[in-house]
């Protein structure tokens, strides 16, 4: 029988794959990963400010990645000249998250948490945030589901739907500043990017389907969560990095039909 901790932790992971899953389909198909990246680098950020103003962690990261993530918004309609800008914030945010943790002795040691994750150390309320958070991701992107496809399909046929494509995009970065908050306790703030894009780019080589993409994504992600939690148990290895790197292995493995072509 497992531990109550890796119980909760795996149930953590699990939760989160949930919205995770069908939201990295949509980071996949519009080429979003610039976008999560800035806004996950900005969830350090957030928490150095909720902790300074004595605010619960999970507000500050849900303010701060919302801010980014429209920042990135804005500057990624202006074209491909927009790159550099979007790089910029990427690593400004994490830079200025890192000085700022710097002022606030207490956190500092508990830096690589943040940054990696803790996921071992799951209690039971975190779980009912990361779930509770999972959970109306998930409803959000149901309920839009078809409009989000067809404005990322083609703009122009989803007006003519009459679907405003940027209030889709809306959604989708409100979205993606809610799981980068559930998710900074599971992997960190430097690995909530690839748990958004491994599994739906793995799910891609082996769907035909969006829905069925979306699907595959979060049972892809679920089985990274469980794999790699028992990497982390039988190596000794950080659990959050290990939950990744299982992600990774998945990926390298869907490749494998397409090698043998």
């Amino acid at each position: 029988m497992p531990d109550d901790f890796l119980i909760r932790a795996g149930l953590a992971g699990i939760g989160l794959m949930l919205a995770a899953g069908p939201l990295g389909a949509f980071v996949v198909w519009r080429r979003m990963a610039y976008m999560g990246d800035a806004t996950s680098h900005a969830a350090i950020l957030g928490v150095a400010l909720a902790l300074a103003a004595g605010l619960p962690v999970a507000a500050g990261t849900v303010v701060v990645a919302l801010l980014m993530a429209l920042a990135v918004t804005v500057l990624g309609g202006r074209g491909r000249a927009a790159d550099t800008a979007l790089g910029v914030l990427a690593h400004s945010a994490l830079a200025f998250g890192l000085v700022a943790v710097s002022f606030l002795p207490n956190v500092r040691s508990d830096l690589s948490s943040w940054l990696f994750g803790d996921v071992l150390t799951v209690g039971g309320a975190e779980l009912l945030w990361i779930w509770g958070g999972a959970a109306f991701v998930l409803a959000l992107l149901v309920w839009r589901w078809d409009a989000l496809l067809t404005a990322t399909v083609n703009e122009e046929l989803a007006q003519a739907a009459g679907i405003d494509p940027r209030r889709e995009k809306l959604v989708l970065t409100l979205a993606l500043a809610l799981v980068v908050a559930v998710a900074l306790k599971i992997v960190g703030a430097l690995l909530i990017a690839a748990m958004l894009i491994i599994p739906a780019a793995t799910a891609r080589a082996l769907t035909r389907t969006p829905e069925a993409m979306a699907a595959w994504a979060v049972a892809i992600g679920a089985l990274a969560v469980v794999a790699g939690l028992w990497a982390s148990l039988a190596f000794d290895t950080p659990a959050g990095p290990s939950i990744v790197a299982a992600a990774a292995v998945l990926f390298a493995l869907s490749l494998v039909p397409l090698c043998a072509r």
